[in-house]
């Protein structure tokens, strides 16, 4: 297992390079520039700002000073729209927003959705089944972008009961939490669902059930753990694709996160930022990856081997 986790560190620090690469040249490959969007600069004050950022350098010594400043000082360098901020900043005030909300999203999702999803299963061809099965459906043709105006609109200028922005305590938590962990949570029970049906239908369920074990231990004990398989592969990339989809929450919800530091940096060119968020998504991705493998094997020992 040690080598193994070896090799995926291995394998992820050309992944990481690799990706900072593509983004430097895909940026630079479009027009325009970080200094060039709200008015016509003087060349030679636009020559001083290039240089002063080191635009003017050739783009594989950017590239190489932008990874070794990464790697010695973990540095990301200034922000090239907010003068007096660095990218470093900007990452630790919004990134800790988005990863609170992040996570509780994550367990609304993993825990409705695999209870869903097992009740269905259990329950087959019964309301139970069709109830939760519609819950699932209804949920996954909801995406965030319509959820959160929905959301808004009903418990916020409807009822009045929650607040439709801000972030300054958990009431503020539960219209992003809903907003972003409804169409994971669809998913979740859909991939449970199938899976526990699979799982049911095996020998070692039924030589379980002819012992007389009680259902309930069946369930839990041989049924649940084998059908999490697909389940966990899926949780993996769900959960970062929970921190990035949360641009539209940041937008609608204002909750000052890092999806929208995200956007304006993209909309206003500004280099820094938009590779160092870059940067960062990609080592979740990597890491959590990495811990999907590591929960697989602890669940299925054959696969360790």
């Amino acid at each position: 297992m040690i080598s193994f986790v070896i090799k995926r560190l291995a394998v992820a620090i050309p992944t990481l390079l690799l990706l900072i690469i593509l983004s430097f040249v895909l940026m630079h490959a479009a027009p325009g520039g970080p200094f060039t969007q709200e008015r016509e600069i003087p060349p030679e004050v636009l020559a001083n700002l290039n240089a002063k950022y080191g635009l003017d350098e050739p783009l594989w010594r950017q590239i190489t000073t932008y990874v070794t400043s990464i790697v010695t000082e973990f540095d990301f360098g200034p922000s090239f729209v907010y003068k007096d901020r660095t990218v470093n900043e900007i990452i630790a005030q919004g990134f800790p927003i988005t990863l609170t909300y992040g996570i509780l999203s994550f367990l609304v999702a993993v825990t409705v959705g695999v209870t869903l999803g097992v009740v269905a299963a259990i329950r087959q061809n019964t309301w139970i089944d069709y109830f939760a099965v519609g819950i699932a459906i209804g949920a996954q043709v909801l995406p965030n972008f319509v959820m959160a105006p929905i959301l808004v609109l009903v418990f916020t200028l409807w009822l009045g009961w929650l607040p439709g922005g801000g972030w300054q305590g958990p009431e503020y938590w539960i219209l992003p939490v809903i907003a972003l962990s409804t169409s994971f949570m669809a998913s979740i029970a859909r991939i449970t669902r199938s899976s526990m049906l699979e799982v049911l239908t095996m020998n070692h369920i039924r030589t379980a059930r002819a012992k007389g074990l009680p259902e309930r231990r069946i369930i839990l004990r041989h049924a649940l753990k084998p059908a999490m398989l697909p389940v966990i592969s899926y949780l993996g990339p769900a959960f970062v694709a929970m921190i990035t989809g949360s641009v539209v929450v940041d937008v609608y919800f204002s909750t000052g996160g890092i999806g929208k530091a995200f956007v304006d940096a993209a909309l206003n060119r500004d280099y820094a930022v938009m590779m160092g968020v870059t940067i960062l998504l990609g080592a979740l991705t990597i890491l959590f990856n990495l811990i999907v493998d590591l929960a697989y094997a602890w669940i299925d020992p054959k696969i360790r081997y």
